[in-house]
C-alpha cells in the first residue's frame, strides 16, 4: 500500500486531471468559441451578421441598415464552409482536442493508480504522469494557436456567414470577441501544470529522502562498515 502522503499528493493530482478531463468535454460540447460581428456592402444598403458558434453548430442572424432584423438561423460548421483550408483547420483542431481528452483521461488513470497502489513499472508512475499531462497542455496550446489563425487567416467567419446567407457580396470588416469555450482552455493548461507541479514535489521529496537515508552508510568509518 502507498503512504498516506503519497496517497493524498496523488489524490490531488487525480483531482486535476479529472477537472481537465470534463472540462475538454465541455469545450468540446458547448458552442461558445467565437462571436463575431461581419459586416458586408450590398446593392442599396449594408448587411450585417452576427455570428456565434463553436466547432459544429452556430447560429447567425442577418441585420439592415435601419436595424431591420430577420430571425435567427441555425447552422452546421462544416455544411457552411467552401474554404478546404478553414475546413480542414476545424478538423484538426477537433482531432487534436480528442487526442487531448485522451491524454487527460490516461493522465486520470494514472494518477488514481498510484493513489491506491505501488506500480512496478516506472513508467505507471510519476514519468507517466508527466508524459500525459505534457501531452494533454500541448494539445490544448495547439488547438488555442490553431483557431485564431483560422479566424484571421482563413476567415471562417465570413465563410460562415456567407454559407448562412449566399446573396452576401464584398466582405468590409470584421469584429471578434471569444467566448468562454475558448478561454476554458487556458485553465485545462493551468490544471496540467498544477499536476505536474504536485507530482514533482512529490518525487523530489522521496529523492530527497532516499539521499538522506543513503548519507549515513556514506559517512560511517570504514572499520564500522567491515564491521
Amino acid at each position: 500500500m502507498p503512504s498516506r502522503k503519497k496517497t493524498a499528493m496523488f489524490a490531488s493530482a487525480f483531482l486535476t486531471c479529472a477537472c481537465s478531463f470534463v472540462l475538454i468535454c465541455v469545450v468540446l460540447a458547448t458552442q461558445r468559441w467565437m462571436s463575431s460581428q461581419v459586416r458586408f456592402s450590398g446593392t442599396n444598403s449594408s448587411v450585417t451578421v452576427s455570428l456565434t458558434y463553436g466547432l459544429f453548430s452556430g447560429t447567425c442572424e442577418q441585420f439592415v441598415d435601419a436595424g431591420l432584423q430577420v430571425s435567427e438561423k441555425t447552422f452546421q460548421v462544416a455544411d457552411n464552409l467552401r474554404s478546404s483550408k478553414a475546413r480542414s483547420t476545424i478538423t484538426a483542431i477537433i482531432v487534436i482536442l480528442v487526442l487531448g481528452l485522451l491524454s487527460s483521461l490516461l493522465s486520470s488513470g494514472f494518477t488514481c493508480t498510484n493513489a491506491v497502489s505501488n506500480p512496478y513499472q516506472t513508467f505507471l508512475g510519476p514519468t507517466g504522469v508527466y508524459t500525459w499531462n505534457s501531452l494533454c497542455g500541448i494539445f490544448i496550446l495547439l488547438a488555442m494557436i490553431l483557431f485564431p489563425v483560422n479566424i484571421e487567416e482563413y476567415g471562417l467567419s465570413t465563410e460562415l456567414a456567407k454559407g448562412c446567407f449566399s446573396f452576401l457580396q464584398t466582405h468590409i470588416k470584421s469584429e471578434h470577441t471569444y467566448g468562454y469555450s475558448y478561454w476554458i482552455m487556458l485553465l485545462i493548461i493551468f490544471l496540467n501544470i498544477a499536476s505536474i507541479i504536485i507530482i514533482y514535489f512529490y518525487d523530489h521529496a522521496r529523492y530527497s529522502k532516499k539521499k538522506e537515508q543513503e548519507r549515513p552508510i556514506e559517512n560511517a568509518p570504514k572499520d564500522v562498515i567491515l564491521f
